[in-house]
């Protein structure tokens, strides 16, 4: 069972950083719904910039990896010391975004009727909750 939801976690965080290459090279799909907005405006908090976006599709990369490594799918390279904690930081991560910032963000957030509110209550969230939670059950 652990290695079904680590094989499910690693696809789509793998998904995900292509999404993001895809989003930095131009691409306008799914675009519309992933970025929180400002309360009673539909003007989005920030403008990512190319070079943020391949930054986080690398970052993501490199969260699948410490999955990877951790769960001991690669025979040639052992679980050590900066696997853990790499995995420890993509837990925390992942686990405080699920929580979010208590405006934008997370399953507390306060703005809730904006297009993004609602995906990232139903999807963006949950999904995190479930990265969080792979490391964590890789991690022990």
């Amino acid at each position: 069972m652990t290695t079904v939801i680590t094989f499910i976690a690693i696809g789509l965080l793998w998904f995900i950083s292509v999404l993001h290459i895809y989003w930095a090279f131009g691409g306008r799909w799914g675009t519309a719904a992933v970025i929180p907005v400002k309360k009673g405006e539909q003007q989005p908090i920030f403008k990512p910039r190319k070079l943020g976006t391949i930054l986080v599709a690398v970052l993501i990369l490199l969260a699948s990896s410490m999955l990877i490594f951790q769960a001991g799918y690669l025979e040639s390279l052992q679980t050590n010391t900066l696997t853990k904690i790499g995995s420890i930081v993509c837990a925390t991560v992942f686990m405080i975004r699920a929580i979010g910032d208590f405006n934008y963000l997370g399953f507390f957030k306060k703005i809730k009727h904006s297009q993004f509110a609602r995906y990232d209550t139903w999807i963006y969230s949950p999904l995190c909750l479930f990265l969080g939670l792979t490391y964590i059950i890789v991690l022990f």
